[in-house]
């Protein structure tokens, strides 16, 4: 099986600056509508919760809307769901049974592409602990496709993609299954302004800059643009700057980055004060742990 990450390690800058942009919630106002309609009743039905639906939607929202673990992988955040699902009294007092996840953790640990392909390849292998997890995956692809349609950009992201072609490299960067990113980016006819839509086959967030990005452009002249903690860590983790599309304040943070950020970062004054910032207000917008007792 050829390496999809073998694109990005091939690719060859051609500008001076390296942007990435994260594409649900940040490009898209899409993250909402795919828990709400797709991923939370597709959570309920896989895996029989729906005696405790209320606490298991809810729980699916914070881990995915709500948290700090915001744009998270879906596999890792189905374990996390789980988890703080079953811990809750109210899901524990009606003996609901939480779903097998050994095969699941176990798998967390050793993969770090965590998409379709390999989990398709996993249970083709005869890993049966791991057959509902793709039930629901592809049920969730499949949903996704029917349901999430005319979501466009959020207003400026045209403006800015145009903007940041003149001076920078821009891919995007997403833990989005690749098929349903490029579904959604040309529909919008937005895919022109990107090199790569790299999506979870090709690894983590953070490996895409860094088999992208990192050692071909000057770290202060890499640029991740998101709306969630894993994003800023792709970042950081590459020695990147990073800008917040913040939650509930989507709008002003592109207005922001059109008309002054996108600035200051291609004149060289983005990093420091002006950065940390941002990202203060980012971190007090997302909670660690949830409000419930």
């Amino acid at each position: 099986m050829s390496d999809p990450a073998q694109v990005l390690r091939d690719f060859k800058p051609s500008k001076e600056f390296f942007i990435g942009i994260d594409s649900d919630g940040c490009i898209f106002d899409s993250m909402e509508i795919k828990h709400k309609e797709c991923f939370a009743p597709m959570f309920i039905k896989h895996f029989h919760l729906q005696a405790v639906s209320k606490y298991a939607r809810e729980t699916w929202e914070f881990v995915n809307l709500y948290s700090k673990d915001r744009g998270a992988n879906r596999f890792p955040a189905l374990a996390k769901a789980v988890r703080l699902l079953g811990a809750r009294p109210q899901v524990q007092a009606r003996k609901v049974r939480m779903p097998e996840i050994a095969a699941l953790d176990e798998w967390l640990k050793r993969e770090t592409k965590l998409g379709n392909a390999t989990l398709n390849a996993e249970v083709a292998r005869g890993n049966a602990g791991l057959g509902p997890v793709k039930v629901w995956s592809d049920a969730v692809n499949r949903t996704v496709e029917d349901i999430v349609h005319g979501v466009p950009p959020f207003p400026l992201v045209s403006e800015t993609l145009e903007k940041l072609n003149q001076l920078a490299d821009a891919m995007c960067i997403s833990q989005t299954p690749a098929d349903a990113l490029k579904r959604e980016w040309a529909e919008h006819r937005i895919d022109k302004h990107v090199k790569i839509i790299a999506g979870q086959e090709m690894g983590t967030k953070t490996e895409h800059i860094k088999f992208a990005a990192k050692d071909k452009y000057a770290p202060e002249k890499i640029l991740m643009i998101g709306d969630a903690p894993g994003d800023q860590k792709a970042a950081k983790s590459n020695g990147a700057l990073f800008f917040p599309i913040v939650p509930g304040k989507e709008e002003e943070s592109w207005e922001r980055l059109f008309n002054e950020a996108l600035d200051r970062f291609f004149s060289g004054n983005y990093s420091g004060d002006y950065e940390a910032r941002l990202v203060r207000e980012f971190d007090a917008c997302l909670p660690e742990k949830p409000a419930w007792p």
